[in-house]
């Protein structure tokens, strides 16, 4: 199965580098060490990156998109952009993103919470392809396991 890896779209990053989901500017920062993971481009930031904190509410947009209702399993929260546009995430699974265990979440037509799995970096995407295989899936979130943050969004290709 061919997996679509969609960051935050460019459109989506523009308006919340104005104000976030939560109605708020964002909170801009150097990455004086690097390694923030940017949603935008499915990488981590370099030394020096101006890198930009906001709020955001990925099942609300998808919500939006596909004429969903989540409901109580709609969520926002913190993600790390570039403070500034960038070119966008190379084609296939962002592996310098997932150093560490994810939760592969995944949700319904509706928007709501079907299930979820535990995976290691090497696991993820084999693991994302298994749990899209069931028709009920109709997208998959990629979530970090030490803050529960919004790493990705994954479709069926």
């Amino acid at each position: 199965m061919k997996l679509l890896i969609n960051p935050i779209d460019p459109a989506t990053c523009a308006r919340l580098r104005e104000l976030d989901d939560a109605g708020r500017p964002p909170v801009e920062s150097v990455d004086v060490t690097g390694g923030a993971p940017l949603r935008c481009c499915l990488t981590r930031a370099c030394p020096g990156d101006r890198i930009a904190l906001v709020s955001y509410a990925p099942l609300t947009r998808w919500a939006a998109e596909t004429g969903a209702d989540p409901g109580p399993y709609d969520e926002r929260g913190p993600v790390f952009l570039h403070a500034t546009p960038c070119p966008g995430p190379a084609d296939g699974w962002p592996a310098t993103m997932h150093t560490g265990p994810r939760v592969l979440r995944a949700y319904d037509s509706a928007g709501h919470i079907l299930g979820g799995r535990l995976v290691q970096p090497t696991e993820a995407a084999a693991g994302a392809a298994e749990l899209l295989a069931d028709p009920e899936v109709a997208v998959l979130h990629v979530r970090a396991v030490e803050f529960g943050c919004f790493m990705h969004e994954v479709r069926r290709g």
